[in-house]
Parts: C-alpha cells; sequence; structure tokens
C-alpha cells in the first residue's frame, strides 16, 4: 500500500499484491489455519483499495472518460459484490467448508474485476487524462489507502461525498480493532 507513481501504477501495483496474496492462500492446504489470516489480509487490502478507488478513481473515469458514468457505476457494482463477500468471509474460519466456498468466490470476482480494470478503464483513463492528473490522481489514492476502512461495510456510502467524509473515522476504529485483535498476523 503506498507505492508511488500515477493512479494507475498505483492501483496496478495493488492488483500484484492482491494476486500474491490470494497465491498464498492456494498454496495453503484446505483447513489450513493460516488460509483465514491470508484472507483477512487480502480483505484488509482489498477494503483500502476500494475506498480509494470509489473516492477518486471513479469519480475521474465519469468527468473525463466517454461513457464515464456507466463504467465506474460498473465498477462500483463490483465492488459491492465482493465487499459482500468478504463480510460473509469474515463469519467463517478456514476448515469450514463454506469458507472454501468464499474464498473461491471472492478470488474469481476480484480476479475479473482486476482484469477489466487493466484491460479496459485504465487505457481509457491514461488516453483521457494529462500525466499530470494521473500523478495527482495517485497522490490522492495514496492519501486515501492511509485512512481507508479495513474491513467491509457493505451498507457504507460507496460515493463522494460521503464516503470521503466517513471513510477516515471508520477506517480509525477498524484498524484499532485490527491492532487489538491481531487481524492479519501471522502466529
Amino acid at each position: 500500500m503506498g507505492h508511488g507513481g500515477n493512479v494507475i501504477d498505483e492501483l496496478t501495483t495493488d492488483h500484484r499484491e492482491v494476486e500474491e496474496i490470494f497465491g498464498r492462500i492456494d498454496r495453503c492446504a484446505p483447513g489450513d489455519k493460516d488460509r483465514k489470516v491470508y484472507a483477512d489480509q487480502v480483505t484488509m487490502e482489498l477494503v483500502r483499495h476500494s475506498v480509494a478507488e470509489e473516492a477518486y478513481l471513479y469519480p475521474a473515469v465519469r468527468r473525463h472518460v466517454p461513457n464515464g458514468d456507466a463504467l465506474a457505476d460498473r465498477e462500483i457494482e463490483d465492488h459491492s459484490k465482493a465487499e459482500q463477500i468478504m463480510k460473509d468471509l469474515e463469519g467463517h474460519e478456514a476448515d469450514d467448508p463454506e469458507f472454501d466456498r468464499l474464498i473461491g468466490d471472492l478470488m474469481r470476482e476480484i480476479r475479473a474485476h482486476l482484469a477489466d480494470e487493466e484491460q479496459t478503464l485504465f487505457p481509457m483513463l491514461r488516453a483521457a487524462c494529462t500525466p499530470e492528473a494521473l500523478n495527482d490522481l495517485g497522490d490522492k489514492v495514496r492519501r486515501a489507502k492511509k485512512v481507508a476502512p479495513t474491513r467491509p461495510h457493505p451498507s457504507a456510502p460507496d460515493t463522494p461525498p460521503a464516503n470521503k467524509l466517513l471513510a477516515p473515522g471508520v477506517g480509525m476504529v477498524d484498524r484499532l480493532r485490527d491492532a487489538l485483535s491481531g487481524r492479519g498476523k501471522l502466529d
């Protein structure tokens, strides 16, 4: 989280990190308790990433990309599906058969979303924005990820201005809960 560069480089690096965590989950045996730790880690990363995209990337897509409203709406809908899966996943341990189904659903949903962004959305945004605008968006996304929530909140607003107002407070509570519980940390 917080890699530097323009918004496309920043978010693409996030995508690689998520895929790396998915690989760790895949390499663990079914029922291995580390699968839950990695699921928590990927959830934390995905929630921060999604909140930052909803606050800054998708409004820029709406403003600059032809048919941007429809594209942004579709991406937000993808986020909503993934967030609900992550919320459902919270209630299951790695040895629960429902955990395997949910983590599989999450991986499929996220991988399709990432491919769509990288193959369609990012090239369109790169063509529509100046390098300076993309760099500015990268800075905003990095700042947003630092204060964003780390747990799924499916009922939270996903468009500005409400999401920008609520995310820092919710993020602070989430990070405190994570620190106290050790969520996302291997033993």
